[in-house]
């Protein structure tokens, strides 16, 4: 679903739109496409990483928003593999950028009581990149108000090819029988194993595709695609988005004289 703000809810406050969301509607796990970092960056002269640090201020909100209303679980993009392709100076710009992330939120997140954790292919990221994810996950490891799940490194269709490869080695050492495969047992073996698949997709930056992003785990997912770009989107934004949410009938491929009441 394209997210168009409808003109009734345009003149409210934050405040009145939060009084109109409904609890047991709200999503519980809400997955982020962080798009358009760069061209924030550009439209104000501005070198891209800019656009990057600025994004930072959106993930910040969007973690208070979600702790303010009980959304359980945040999964953010934030590094595609495909990412590795651009020019070495903005790889290493924003590697650094995760660094001191990493450093300097760590105190808020433990205080917030989030834990962090990272999925991808991790072992790709630079050493002193690793050691803060690593060191982050570990000091963060025993909080459970709500998790921050980042993808590093991420692909949807690396991830589902992992999962393969793990499956094989199991059947390989008996631990699993061919037969025992289903799908509740592949998605054990997908990164984000044991989360619960994501509610509510949102990309900002007016793209309309999901670019490789949890592949498996967005099959029944609403989407949110939003014109905003990400340093923009903020807690508004985000109340927006989550109104339209709590309109959808989640039908998971039934229809709705089949749903338990």
């Amino acid at each position: 679903m394209r997210h168009q703000p409808a003109s009734s809810l345009e003149h409210l406050s934050e405040s009145e739109l939060t009084a109109q969301l409904e609890a047991e509607l709200l999503p519980k796990h809400v997955a982020v496409i962080m798009d358009g970092n760069g061209r924030w960056a550009e439209l104000r002269g501005l070198p891209r990483i800019a656009g990057h640090r600025e994004g930072i201020n959106s993930v910040r909100e969007m973690i208070s928003q979600c702790l303010e209303l009980g959304i359980k679980i945040l999964t953010i993009y934030a590094f595609s593999q495909e990412n590795w392709n651009r020019p070495t100076h903005e790889i290493n710009a924003l590697m650094g950028l995760l660094e001191h992330y990493l450093s300097t939120e760590r105190a808020s997140l433990i205080e917030q009581q989030v834990r962090f954790q990272a999925i991808g292919r991790l072992e790709l990221l630079p050493p002193s990149a690793r050691h803060w994810v690593h060191t982050t996950e570990q000091e963060t490891a025993h909080l459970d108000k709500m998790i921050l799940n980042v993808a590093l490194s991420y692909g949807g269709r690396a991830e589902i090819v992992d999962a393969v490869r793990g499956l094989l080695d199991d059947i390989r050492t008996g631990t699993v029988e061919a037969e025992q495969i289903d799908q509740a047992l592949f998605q054990q073996y997908l990164y984000t194993h044991p989360l619960p698949d994501p509610d509510l997709l949102i990309r900002t930056s007016g793209e309309a595709r999901i670019s490789n992003f949890l592949l498996w785990q967005l099959a029944y997912t609403e989407l949110c695609f939003t014109p905003t770009l990400w340093p923009d989107f903020r807690r508004r934004e985000f109340l927006l988005a989550l109104l339209e949410f709590q309109k959808r009938e989640r039908r998971f491929g039934r229809v709705l004289s089949a749903l338990p009441s």
